[in-house]
């Protein structure tokens, strides 16, 4: 343990899930003096509470005295108590924190349930969000708003007098101006506070518009909560002030929570002890007492009566990330890490580098989004206890887990089969090495049998349904080859989107399981060495022992950066007075001046952009080296940080600061003896040879089983290094070396380091192996994956950077989808329609170098902002597959900005409608074309502009060649490992899987319904019926899809192009299979799909079809879920609300200004066994919206209202979702455009369920009354109803109101209710950056 030598015993301790882990050393700081225990986590019938039973022990162990269970443990022979633990996390999973209430402002009751509108997981019909925290809500009357706006082309800011407080309008600790429309009441607050008290409640959350920057409001509620009696007050401000109304009000809650659960956890153990516990009592009690410090989900330490609920719920996994952080990392090689952490029940990674932790500050953990610092750590897979499945012809691992109870099937509880089984069966786990805690009385070791003989059940299935004759040793190690690429393609995701080569760190691997999948998992990721330290069962004990205390704090601000001027005093001056602040907490538990650090941090973005960097002061030395000696270059650190993790700079672009922030360190750990890197060059390693070793075993390894011998871990001596196959073991770790590998024994880390394997992978390309099956699904994905990580790297505009409003996609050589990331449900089978119909007509004419670009309705596209770009790969003069990536671009011409028009007629008012065009010849950009397209001909066009933002098209545009080009040398490699014809078969292979799905679901579908044929229809706003006939041949699991009787092409914009169809097909057969399975062109084959010609659904080729994209898509769906009765209608809308000004629409000089799009929630349908979710988006959208926050700083508007429409859900057995409401009043003059549906035809309910109620948009319009005498030129407010899709000019003061449509009702009301609970397995998952990228995806449609 690491650390100056003090007066005594330092106690470290990770209380986890299921062991609690205490390491202790005598005072001197060294491994060798250190002694470990690892206990239950749970076991009453011997003792009440681990960490105190371990400091029990280790106390009775150091004083040479048994201390007997129930004395209370003297705290004079301690100098310190660090503990990890995870009774935050617990209270958030189990839902059993404090009873709760949030205080919001007025309008804002709802904005928890709603969130930000997205479902979870995109093709559940049954949506299910996480619980809200709080058992109550009320909403207090007070108001305040920004009086600028970040999108005002005239750059116009508020001077505010100092002093003036009084008045309206004051300035904010953001140094914005800040309007106050409504001051709270004392006397109606105080009466709404004493009426929650009065039920019970004593805790409560409180979050007000902009308090980030006015915290007054919420001064004033905290200050009479304490008077009237509440024990615990979470003010937002006091807690993160972020910008952000949803997570900071999240958070708040999450604090109110756990707080009081994490208080009365940390009472129960301090009443162990005889003598007090921190720094208050070191201070007070001297040698009575002892420091007792937490650790925080940051990787900092914090005195035990500073802890709170919001910082602990990475307070474990936090410990694990520092002690591998500090004994993997050389400051000296500055050889970046990947920590890579699999347990029992998760596989959690992150990474080191820079020598400073890497921190995220929203992030989700069991289903809370939580705004505050925490370590950037990302559960990728379950872990050892990750079920084993085989499903449609797919091997699958996870992401159900069998957790602690009943366990993998060797615990001897009767539970399944998981990784843990087959590393067991396959001889890579020794039962001698694990301890003997299974059986009826706890004394048995593992099963070895019970996993033998479930995978030798499970091998006669997979060989029945697949005509193999595999042996049960193939099965076994082609789920841990699919449990290594599960976990593999996250991790080099992690990696890659922030700017790294995986190739270039080094893994380190700790928990009870990493040891055993390390090696293959290096090897995908290209890692050389891996890092296994002698601790690395009880590492994040270890990781407490080495960390630091660490105070943090932070402030808004909104200045522009500047390299002399103002601002950068003003940004110094507050940066100094957050030093003085932390400076002063951290002497309050103990520390000198000379033992605190800062580290200095500015939050910074390029303005109009929302990808904010959180940028560190420059050190001295890199300061003299890259900037001029200038310690506070932040903009230039900036920049070249924005260089690397995105690929570009903005340099015509103002650099904003949103955030100025500090982290105090308190100094405690004093580095290691020797880095692992300075052991590496002292060692002189000598090889074994057989000597030493515990036995041998057969263990099975690529090929099958071989010798292999087994070593104790505590029988190698330093400078031992031994060839691979090879078991290294303890009683808490089992080592894994492949043939290819060697392990060297050093004295803090067992070093593997990994050889070449030339050896080529021989693949049959004859018949289908159902684990390459498997293996080839996720290696096509993680192609797609990377070229989506290319293009949004290399992209400038902010629907691709920051929405991620693309897909790409991989084709074999018909153009036919193989895989496609992310889904987007409305691209899903569109591309490969516009793929294929580009093949054809280049048939013979394409060369190597060529590019081809289309966004035209007939061509496969589905509206013109969508553009496709296509590259064809070439085996010598051959295409022998295609990829395609294709973006939303912001701005494509047409009559008005955005190019979605809500009134559009014609084709040519929507933009460009590139049909076919080479972007780029035999390697060479045709700009000048490119040009012409965009800009020019649009122009043409009565009314009509060019695109308004050419340089960001062109800019995109190259970005998307350069994904396909990604995505090209990429399948290469994949090629030169396996060979052609196999990664070619394989293509097809992946396509017949997906169809085998789609038949079996078909088969089922005839089952249920019988010989009849499935019949639905339903109606645009505007009368056109869509109308559909399924006919299902049972036998052969196919069916036709007829839509005969669909209405005729109309004179508006909801015509859908037949792409748009294909893609609602598909994603309603996979929400229907409600399985994961491969999305590609297989799952049409078996569909016929009969669409009429000249129908609203195959329009003309100069046809508007803007709506649809957005509107007529979710029509489809309803349909085709109406004919498989499989719920009712969901709110079947995407609500496209605009506005802005600005622009060249008539001809005339240009007029700048902005434009702004967003859609809008409604209900969800009602099912056999769910109700339907209210606020959420549906069906072929996810977007979210806007934070109400960020919404009114960037934009002239004042939100009045987003909150759920009470009683618009159906009623029925089950209930459908309720609607929302959505009211808008706007500060200066815009053009407002509403393009909508369901505000006639109401959504369906299903089996007796009541329809939903339909939306409305209403006009709240200041007229003159035109009245007479006194009452001439007064004002009157009328509503006026705008109908389904309109454009309306709106002056200041004006509204908007959008009123959702619900979702229908199933099952007749007063019906039994069936309600099916449903498990997300992946609900404990700690959510990173990663799972905020993908979530980002998924949610940009």
């Amino acid at each position: 343990m690491g650390g100056a030598s003090g007066k005594g015993v330092r106690i470290a301790i990770d209380r986890g899930g299921t062991f609690t882990d205490c390491v202790g050393n005598s005072g001197t700081g060294k491994m060798k003096d250190d002694i470990i225990i690892k206990l239950l986590s749970e076991d009453p019938s011997n003792y009440d509470d681990a960490p105190l039973e371990g400091i029990r022990r280790l106390l009775s162990r150091f004083t040479g005295r048994e201390i007997h269970r129930g004395e209370a443990l003297d705290t004079s022979p301690i100098e310190s108590i660090r503990m990890g633990t995870t009774v935050a996390t617990n209270a958030l999973l189990e839902r059993k924190g404090e009873k709760m209430a949030m205080v919001v402002t007025k309008g804002f009751k709802d904005c928890l349930e709603i969130g930000n509108q997205s479902r979870p997981k995109i093709f559940d019909l049954a949506i299910r969000r996480p619980d809200v925290l709080y058992h109550k809500v009320i909403e207090i009357d007070e108001r305040v708003t920004l009086e600028d706006y970040a999108e005002d082309p005239e750059r116009n800011i508020t001077k505010v007098e100092p002093g003036a407080n009084d008045s309206e309008l004051v300035r904010g600790l953001s140094s914005e101006a800040v309007r106050i429309l409504q001051r709270p009441s004392e006397d109606t607050v105080r009466s709404q506070l004493k009426a929650l008290h009065d039920e019970g409640f004593r805790s409560i959350a409180v979050c007000l518009m902009h308090a980030y920057t006015f915290p007054h409001h919420e001064a004033l509620v905290g200050r009479l909560a304490k008077e009237i009696g509440f024990k615990h007050v979470s003010l937002s401000h006091e807690l993160m002030p972020m910008i952000k109304l949803v997570p900071r009000a999240t958070s708040a809650c999450a604090d109110a929570y756990l707080t009081p659960a994490i208080k009365k956890y940390i009472s129960g153990f301090q009443a162990g002890f005889e003598g007090g516990l921190g720094a208050a009592s070191v201070k007070e009690g001297g040698a009575k007492g002892a420091r007792c410090e937490f650790m925080q989900s940051d990787g900092g330490l914090v005195d035990v009566d500073r802890f709170s609920g919001l910082r602990a719920v990475l307070s474990g996994p936090a410990g694990g990330v520092v002690g591998y952080a500090l004994t993997s990392y050389d400051p000296e090689t500055r050889t970046p890490v990947i920590g890579f952490d699999m347990g029992g029940t998760s596989t959690d990674v992150s990474r080191y580098g820079s020598g400073r932790y890497e921190h995220v500050f929203e992030t989700t953990t069991a289903g809370v989004t939580i705004q505050s610092p925490q370590l950037d750590i990302n559960t990728v897979a379950a872990g050892g206890g990750s079920r084993l499945f085989f499903r449609n012809g797919l091997f699958v691992v996870g992401p159900e887990s069998a957790g602690a109870h009943p366990g993998p099937a060797c615990y001897r509880k009767g539970g399944p089969l998981t990784v843990t089984d087959a590393n067991l069966f396959l001889g890579r786990l020794l039962p001698d090495f694990f301890p003997k805690i299974f059986g009826k009385n706890e004394d048995e070791g593992l099963d070895d049998r019970a996993s033998e003989r479930l995978f030798t059940e499970l091998t006669e299935t997979i060989n029945k349904e697949t005509n193999k004759n595999m042996t049960a040793d193939e099965v076994a190690y082609g789920f841990i080859q699919i449990a290594n690429e599960t976990m593999t393609r996250p991790i080099r995701s992690l990696t890659e989107a922030k700017g790294h080569d995986t190739s270039q760190h080094r893994l380190a691997t700790f928990g009870g399981a990493g040891g055993q999948h390390a090696v293959a998992i290096a090897e995908s990721l290209g890692i050389r060495q891996i890092l296994v330290h002698r601790y690395s069962s009880v590492l994040s004990a270890y990781g407490m022992a080495l960390a630091d205390v660490v105070d943090e704090s932070q402030e808004p601000d909104s200045q522009v950066w500047d390299e002399d001027g103002k601002a950068k005093q003003v940004l110094c001056k507050k940066m100094e007075e957050l030093k003085w602040r932390s400076t002063k907490k951290l002497q309050d538990q103990g520390f000198t001046e000379d033992a605190i650090i800062f580290e200095e941090y500015l939050n910074m973005r390029y303005r109009g952009t929302e990808s904010a960097l959180m940028v560190i002061r420059p050190k001295s030395e890199d300061a003299q080296k890259e900037y001029d000696g200038d310690n506070w270059a932040f903009g230039k650190a900036f920049v070249k940080q924005h260089e690397q993790e995105f690929g570009f700079t903005l340099p015509d672009r103002d650099i904003i600061v949103d955030d100025v922030r500090v982290r105090g360190i308190g100094r405690s750990f004093e580095g290691l003896e020797k880095t692992v890197d300075q052991q590496l060059k002292e060692i002189k390693p000598k090889d074994i040879e057989g000597q030493k070793q515990y036995g041998k075993s057969q263990v099975y390894f690529e090929g099958g089983r071989r010798h292999t011998s087994i070593y104790k871990l505590e029988d190698l001596d330093v400078g031992d290094r031994l060839k691979g196959p090879a078991i290294l073991a303890d009683g808490t770790q089992t080592i894994v070396v492949t043939p290819e590998a060697s392990a060297l024994v050093i004295e803090t880390h067992v070093v593997i380091n990994i050889g070449d394997d030339s050896a080529g992978v021989k693949v049959n390309a004859k018949e289908v192996d159902p684990i390459m099956l498997s293996i080839f699904a996720h290696r096509f994905m993680a192609i797609a994956e990377q070229m989506g990580r290319a293009l949004q790297k290399t992209s400038v505009s902010t629907n691709v950077k920051e929405r991620l409003d693309y897909s790409c996609a991989l084709f074999d050589a018909s153009g036919g989808l193989v895989a496609n990331a992310p889904h987007l449900p409305v691209h899903l089978g569109s591309m490969s329609t516009c793929v294929r119909t580009q093949a054809e007509i280049w048939k013979g004419r394409l060369k190597r170098g060529d590019v081809i670009v289309s966004n035209h309705p007939e061509y496969g596209g589905t509206h013109l902002p969508d553009i496709t770009v296509l590259t064809p790969a070439f085996s010598g003069d051959n295409i022998v597959f295609y990829v395609a990536s294709r973006a939303h671009h912001a701005d494509i011409g047409g009559i008005l900005p955005g190019s979605m028009p809500p009134y559009s007629r014609e084709l040519f008012q929507e933009g460009a409608a590139i049909k076919s065009e080479k972007l780029v010849s035999e390697g060479t950009f045709n700009e000048q074309r490119i040009t012409e397209l965009l800009y020019d001909e649009p122009a043409q066009y009565p009314e009509c502009s060019g695109t308004r933002c050419l340089a960001d098209n062109i800019n995109d545009l190259k970005a998307q060649i350069a994904a396909n080009k990604k995505g090209i040398n990429l399948i290469s490699t994949l090629i030169e490992d396996y060979g052609e014809d196999v990664v070619q078969f394989y293509m097809r292979s992946i396509q017949d899987n997906a169809e085998l799905s789609v038949r079996n679901l078909l088969k089922d579908a005839a089952k249920r319904f019988g010989e009849k044929p499935l019949e639905a229809i339903d109606f645009m706003d505007d009368g056109s019926p869509i109308k559909l006939k399924i006919i299902i041949d049972a036998e052969k699991g196919e069916a036709v899809f007829d839509f005969e009787g669909t209405g005729p092409e109309v004179y508006g914009n909801i015509n859908a192009p037949e792409a748009v169809t294909y893609s609602a097909i598909i994603y309603c057969l996979r929400c229907l299979i409600s399985e994961d399975i491969p999305l590609n062109q297989g799952c049409l084959k078996p569909i016929d799909v009969r669409i009429p010609k000249k129908s609203f659904l195959s329009p003309s080729e100069k046809a508007a079809v803007v709506g649809g994209n957005v509107l007529t898509s979710q029509r489809v769906t309803d349909v085709i879920f109406r004919c498989f009765e499989a719920c009712a209608a969901s709110q079947g809308d995407c609500n496209n609300l605009t506005f802005g000004f600005g622009g060249n629409q008539s001809g005339e000089k240009e007029l700048k200004g902005f434009g702004y799009y967003e859609t809008i929630a409604g209900g969800s349908g009602a099912g056999p066994d769910w109700e339907g979710t209210s606020g959420v988006h549906t069906h072929m959208t996810n977007t979210r919206i806007t934070d109400a926050e960020v919404f009114e700083r960037r934009y002239p508007v004042l939100l009045r209202e987003f909150s759920l429409r009470a009683g618009t859900g159906g009623n029925g057995q089950h209930k459908g979702g309720n609607g929302v409401i959505r009211d808008i009043e706007f500060r200066v003059p815009v053009q407002v455009s509403i393009l909508s549906e369901r505000r006639v035809f109401h959504p369906y309910g299903l089996h007796g369920g009541e329809d939903a109620a339909c939306g409305r948009n209403i006009w709240v319009r200041k007229v003159m009354t035109g009245g007479r005498g006194e009452n001439a030129d007064e004002i009157e407010e009328r509503h006026i109803n705008l109908g389904a899709k309109n454009t309306a000019s709106m002056q200041p003061g004006e509204r908007i109101i959008v009123m959702t449509p619900g979702g229908g009702g199933y099952g007749k009301v007063g019906d039994e209710r069936k309600i099916e609970q449903r498990k997300d397995h992946e609900q404990s998952w700690k959510k990173g950056s990663l799972a905020y990228r993908q979530e980002t995806q998924e949610t940009s449609v």
